[in-house]
């Protein structure tokens, strides 16, 4: 599994552009996902170029939430691929490729969505063998009620992308390692507490997880 950064607030490579907004490229399972697509299709596109991601191989879009710095860049990344949009069902988008999401869905194997929570927003959850990694837009909903939602599906062992005012500090004691960025109010705070959890995001970071494969006894 490998999630890219491609669009943030901050830019982990000098080369990328930073600005408000937030994207990244889900490797998982044969699967290319683009989750959210920024503010400007401008520094999407130029930011994927730079990091040699070729929109045509892009499967799917996934959009956590109706706010313009999480779909501005999706009309300029669609002249280029028309795949399916996965967006919550309040979400005011229409076209032949969008997919509404109400309810927990499970997009294809081992890939869900936590479903629309608060009328708001949705999370991509991830299967690890029993855990998940879970990708949040601005989480509005709460990180709380987010985790809850992810743990349908498995333990919440990673938790990477926008988390505003979140505050629970105690529920990344459950946590492996977490990855706050964009609108996260308190990152600082996060990397003074969990020093050994933390990662550092911004445009051009590249989290790669690997299995360890089962054998038999």
């Amino acid at each position: 599994m490998k999630i890219t950064i491609i669009y943030d607030n901050t830019a982990f490579s000098k080369s990328l552009t930073p600005d408000w907004g937030f994207s990244c490229l889900v490797e998982a399972y044969g699967r290319k996902i683009l989750f959210d697509t920024g503010a400007k299709g401008s520094i999407l596109l130029d930011n994927m170029k730079k990091l040699d991601i070729s929109p045509s191989e892009i499967d799917m879009v996934f959009i956590s939430h109706d706010h313009w710095d999480h779909t501005g860049g999706l009309p300029a990344f669609l002249k280029k691929n028309q795949v399916k949009v996965f967006i919550p069902a309040s979400c005011k988008m229409s076209g032949d490729t969008i997919v509404r999401v109400d309810t927990g869905l499970k997009i294809c194997e081992n890939i869900y969505s936590t479903g629309e929570l608060q009328n708001i927003e949705h999370s991509l959850v991830i299967k690890e063998r029993e855990s998940v990694i879970v990708i949040a837009g601005c989480s509005h909903p709460g990180v709380r009620e987010i985790m809850k939602a992810a743990s349908q599906v498995g333990r919440v062992s990673m938790l990477i992308g926008g988390l505003h005012g979140f505050s629970d500090f105690e529920l990344i004691n459950d946590l492996e390692k977490i990855c706050p960025t964009h609108c996260t109010q308190y990152i600082q705070k996060i990397e003074t507490l969990f020093p050994d959890k933390y990662i550092k995001g911004g445009a051009g970071k590249v989290i790669e997880m690997f299995s360890v494969p089962v054998t038999s006894q």
